[in-house]
C-alpha cells in the first residue's frame, strides 16, 4: 500500500508538470470533458469504494479548491472527517478495553435450545434454568439473545390451539370418521374406521355401501370386542356430527368408560389426526388404484 501511495503521488508529480506546458484554452476544454465522465460515472455507480491512498491523495487534493466546489465532490468535508474519526480508531486501539466480556457461543446455543425446546418458557424462565445450572448471565443479556434471533421473549399466550391439545391427550385419544371410495362401476362405498391418536394405529371397521345408524353400531360393537381390555386405556372418541353416529353408537362407548366428544361444525381440524390419514390413504392407496368391489377395498385398506 505504500508503494501505491507513492506511485499516486509521482502521477500527480509528472501531471502537473505536463500541464506547465499547455495552453489555458486546453486545459479547460480538459476540465470540462473530465467533470462530464465524472457525472456519467456517478449516474453508473451509487457508492465507490476508494482504497486508503485514494483516499490520502483525495484529502490532500480536496484542500486547493474553493469552497464552492468543494461540496460537490466525490470527497466531501463530511466524507474526509468520517476518515479521520476511522484512522483515529484504527490507531488507539487497547488490549484489554473495559466493559462486559462477550457471551459465549456455548451460552447463546444453550439459551436458545432451552427456548426452542420449551416454548411455553419466557426469558425469565430460561435465566431462572441458566442459573440452576451455574452459568453467570443477566436477564437483560437472555431477553437480546432471543430477540436477536427472531424468537419472542415472552411466553406465548395460554390459550393453546386443537392440534397442541390433541397431541398432549393423545394417550387416551380415539379418532373415528367415514371416507368413501367410488368403484370402476361407480358405485360409491364408504369406510369407517377408527385410530388410536396415541400410536396412529387404524382399525378399519367397516366397507359398505349403505350405511346406516345400526350398521355403524355394530361395528362399534365389534371394535370393543377386538380391543378387549385395552378399551380402558382410552378416555374419549373424537367424531364430527355426522347423522350415522346415533344415540346407540354414543351408549355404546360409554358403556365402557369412553366419552364422546364432538367436533364443532364445519371444523375438520378438530379431527386432524384422522383427517389426514383419510388424505394419506387417497393419495398414496385408492387414488392409484381400479377398486373393483368392497372386499377388495377392504383387503386394499388391509395391506
Amino acid at each position: 500500500m505504500a508503494l501505491r501511495l507513492l506511485y499516486l503521488i509521482m502521477i500527480r508529480v509528472f501531471g502537473w508538470l505536463l500541464l506547465l506546458g499547455r495552453g489555458q484554452a486546453s486545459k479547460d476544454a480538459e476540465i470540462m470533458v473530465l467533470r462530464h465522465e465524472v457525472t456519467v460515472l456517478r449516474r453508473q455507480v451509487a457508492r465507490p469504494k476508494p482504497d486508503w491512498a485514494d483516499r490520502a491523495v483525495l484529502a490532500a487534493l480536496a484542500r486547493l479548491l474553493p469552497a464552492v466546489l468543494r461540496a460537490h465532490r466525490l470527497v466531501t468535508p463530511g466524507t474526509l472527517l468520517a476518515w479521520h474519526r476511522r484512522l483515529i480508531t484504527r490507531k488507539w486501539t487497547y488490549p484489554n478495553q473495559s466493559g462486559r466480556p462477550r457471551i459465549s457461543q456455548e451460552i447463546r446455543e444453550l439459551v436458545l435450545r432451552l427456548a426452542q425446546e420449551n416454548p411455553a418458557w419466557g426469558y425469565r424462565r430460561v435465566h431462572g434454568e441458566l442459573t440452576r445450572l451455574g452459568y453467570q448471565v443477566s436477564e437483560a443479556t437472555v431477553w437480546r439473545i432471543l430477540r436477536a434471533r427472531r424468537r419472542r421473549p415472552a411466553p406465548p399466550n395460554a390459550d393453546t390451539s386443537w392440534r397442541v391439545f390433541l397431541r398432549s391427550q393423545a394417550q387416551g385419544l380415539l379418532a373415528c370418521d367415514f371416507f368413501h371410495v367410488d368403484t370402476i362401476f361407480l358405485k360409491r362405498l364408504y369406510v369407517l374406521f377408527v385410530m388410536e391418536v396415541a400410536t396412529r394405529h387404524v382399525h378399519i371397521l367397516g366397507v359398505t355401501a349403505h350405511p346406516d345408524g345400526s350398521w355403524t353400531a355394530q361395528q362399534a360393537r365389534n371394535l370393543l370386542m377386538d380391543l378387549g381390555d385395552r378399551t380402558g386405556c382410552f378416555r374419549f372418541l373424537i367424531r364430527d356430527r355426522d347423522a350415522k353416529f346415533t344415540r346407540v353408537f354414543d351408549e355404546i362407548f360409554a358403556g365402557k368408560g369412553v366419552q364422546i366428544a364432538k367436533t364443532p361444525p364445519r371444523t375438520p381440524r378438530a379431527n386432524c389426526y384422522a383427517e389426514r390419514w383419510v388424505r394419506t390413504a387417497r393419495s398414496e392407496c385408492t387414488d392409484r388404484m381400479l377398486i373393483y368391489h368392497g372386499r377388495h377395498l377392504r383387503s386394499v385398506l388391509g395391506q
